[in-house]
């Protein structure tokens, strides 16, 4: 497949940006991000006047509510991103550590960490992913073509410009934040195919997205993000607790890939829990929140839809909450194991033994023990803006910091030694 041309000249810029800045100094990218915080602040009217663009296209085009939610940005959003910039700024710079070692032979070795290179992102109708995705490239060396979706079309062409400028004015490459026209799918599909130029492809957004570029690239690519999560309230759980955790887990931001799709309740405090959940959930301060269950758990709940084989596999990203009610432990790890995407799982129980099996036996990048899967989060893990949360096994797992976005390199010293 021969590439655009457009893109050809993004991924020769994007080449010569990677060798100037994989030996950038900590200090020369710490005043870009400070720059980047500024000149965001600076003209937070200008980002809004944009965002509003694309919020008035995509609530034409009936985009659904909490996609649309995820798209809005207001001043107190614009502020938050420019703290999550400056947070960046005082996460220890990852490239460069390592570690050395002599063999016998009197060789010294060394394994540093460096950049990945150019990474690739594709993401959906986020553009606060835009900017956190450019300071934990920027931070850890890397250069980013970003493809975002066509919804943020317009707050993504400023905030990339903006963007640019400020890592220019910082004495760097302002082709080290790039942008990938948003308006034709060709563009997507060919980004997910420019080996030579491109080192990994990070795609974020919904399940379709994922399999979409999984299924398509040629590139390397990191999957992250969809999340068919599930929370289990065991026989031995706080019922108070659990009505509060759960509530969280679907209602806080049902559009996002760490909100509770799947709940399983135990047979034995079914009857006690499920409709008081029920309740809550269809009179509680967030809205409705529609439910889809099992045969069982309509004997409890009996105003509740029915849930099909599909709502089991569908990570609805709205609110929408699949319950069921299983006999123990064994049929909730079983339905988990099933359906799982390995992102998010949570028990809540007050049996230490209980949470420990369930530690011990499910298979995800995090799982928790009373508490919201919310909070697979990297700012909430402590690692500063997150550039995704993967789901594989393979290089990194679970929230994506600065680390993640490295990899390494050995350095061999020696004094004529020779095989």
């Amino acid at each position: 497949m021969e590439l655009r041309p457009e893109l050809v000249t993004l991924g020769k810029q994007a080449k010569q940006a990677s060798r100037l800045l994989m030996s950038a100094g900590t200090e020369a990218k710490n005043a870009a991000l400070q720059n980047i915080a500024d000149i965001l602040k600076e003209h937070a009217q200008e980002i809004l006047a944009a965002n509003a663009v694309d919020v008035a296209r995509a609530e034409e085009k009936g985009l659904r509510k909490s996609l649309l939610t995820r798209l809005i940005l207001t001043p107190k959003q614009i502020d938050d991103i420019c703290d999550s910039v400056r947070d960046v700024i005082q996460l220890p710079d990852p490239v460069g550590r390592g570690e050395m070692w002599t063999r016998p032979n009197g060789l010294r070795f060394e394994k540093i960490s460096v950049p990945l290179g150019v990474i690739g992102i594709i993401y959906e109708a986020r553009p606060n992913v835009t900017v956190d995705a450019a300071a934990l490239c920027l931070k850890s060396g890397n250069v980013c073509l970003l493809r975002g979706g066509s919804e943020a079309a317009e707050s993504n062409v400023v905030l990339v410009r903006l963007l640019a400028e400020a890592i220019a004015a910082a004495g760097l490459p302002a082709a080290a934040v790039q942008l990938v026209p948003a308006g034709d799918r060709a563009y997507a599909e060919q980004l997910m195919r420019m080996n030579g130029y491109v080192d990994v492809i990070i795609p974020r957004g919904g399940a379709g997205l994922i399999q979409s570029v999984v299924a398509n690239a040629t590139v390397p690519v990191i999957e992250t993000g969809a999340g068919i999560c599930h929370t289990y309230v065991h026989s031995e759980a706080d019922l108070d607790k659990a009505l509060a955790v759960v509530y969280n887990a679907k209602t806080d931001k049902p559009g996002v890939c760490n909100a509770l799709e799947t709940l399983l309740v135990d047979e034995a405090v079914a009857a006690d829990y499920l409709p008081r959940l029920a309740d809550l959930l269809t009179h509680g301060p967030k809205g409705p929140v529609e439910m889809r269950a099992c045969a069982k758990t309509l004997t409890y709940i009996p105003g509740a839809r029915p849930a099909t084989e599909e709502d089991w596999r569908t990570e609805h990203n709205d609110m929408i909450l699949n319950m069921k009610t299983v006999a123990d432990m064994d049929e909730a790890l079983d339905h988990i194991y099933q359906y799982s995407t390995k992102h998010s799982e949570a028990i809540l129980t007050e049996s230490y033994p209980a949470s420990q099996r369930f530690l011990r036996d499910v298979d995800a990048a995090a799982v928790y023990v009373n508490t919201s899967i919310r909070f697979s989060d990297g700012n909430r893990f402590g690692f500063g803006a997150e550039i995704g949360i993967s789901t594989q096994k393979l290089h990194a797992r679970g929230p994506m910091g600065l680390p993640e976005l490295t990899t390494c390199k050995y350095m061999v010293y020696g004094e004529g030694q020779i095989v």
